[in-house]
């Protein structure tokens, strides 16, 4: 009886390790993919009626490939007078502009074209294996009418795969496999600039995702915030799935010193 109450105990115990390991191992896949997504952050606030500097995220999900192009589009249904990219070395911007079925008013003027699409193309830079890069864009004036702006984006590597960043999340539903980078906008300031971070003219920014203000000597990372939350709701799963196989052992290690 003793002997098959052990080998129970054994197959029990083995059962929640694998279990623990399966789920560990779901953990670290599926944050990896989070990280993976095109994304837009901005710099300070976006508010409603302001103007934002943002910086278009792109990390390379692929092992052996380089990104080369990027394409991010603009809604025209909330559409924007002013789309200005910040030079990126290595990269060429080219903007495009279409004609608005209903004209804008801005500062006195009516404007009868917004920007559709910004272009970033390799002039000698690449975002390679395990990097990311940072587009940075000045946006004005942000729409009133709307609390979010949804920014499809195309990115290109140079083994001619095109990954499409354009499905919209829906309300109550999982994260669709390829989401569309969202601009979240806050509400509408009393000077109607939203707080938004001024543009750093002379600021670069590597493939490795570093920011270098040579105005200021200051670094930062746009997405630090959100990386560092998401970095400890990971750890904080993986540690309590330790913790669950460290019991399971404990408990193997019990029966076989009562044996």
């Amino acid at each position: 009886m003793t002997v098959s109450r052990l080998a129970a105990g054994r197959v029990s115990a083995a059962r929640v390790a694998l279990a623990g390991g399966i789920a560990l191992s779901s953990v670290v896949l599926l944050s990896g993919t989070a990280f993976a997504h095109v994304s837009v952050q901005p710099q300070g606030e976006a508010a409603q009626g302001g103007y934002a500097t943002v910086n278009v995220k792109v990390p390379n999900e692929r092992d052996n490939a380089s990104t080369v192009k990027l394409e991010v589009n603009f809604p025209l249904d909330h559409p924007l007078a002013s789309v200005m990219p910040q030079p990126v070395p290595g990269w060429k911007a080219v903007v495009t502009k279409s004609k608005l079925a209903k004209p804008l008013e801005l500062h006195g003027k009516t404007i009868n074209e917004a920007v559709s699409k910004v272009t970033w193309t390799s002039a000698g830079s690449k975002i390679g294996p395990g990097e990311f890069q940072q587009f940075p864009l000045s946006l004005g004036r942000l729409p009133e009418d709307t609390d979010q702006l949804v920014l499809k984006a195309i990115q290109t590597y140079d083994n001619k795969e095109v990954v499409r960043w354009i499905e919209e999340a829906k309300e109550g539903a999982d994260e669709p496999q390829n989401p569309a980078p969202v601009l979240k906008l806050s509400a509408a300031s009393a000077d109607h600039h939203g707080g938004a971070a001024k543009p750093a003219a002379t600021a670069t920014t590597d493939a490795k995702g570093g920011h270098d203000d040579k105005a200021g000597g200051h670094e930062e990372t746009a997405s630090a915030p959100s990386s560092t939350d998401t970095t400890a709701r990971v750890l904080g799963v993986v540690g309590i799935l330790a913790g669950v196989a460290g019991v399971a052992f404990g408990i193997l290690a019990g029966r076989r010193r009562s044996a």
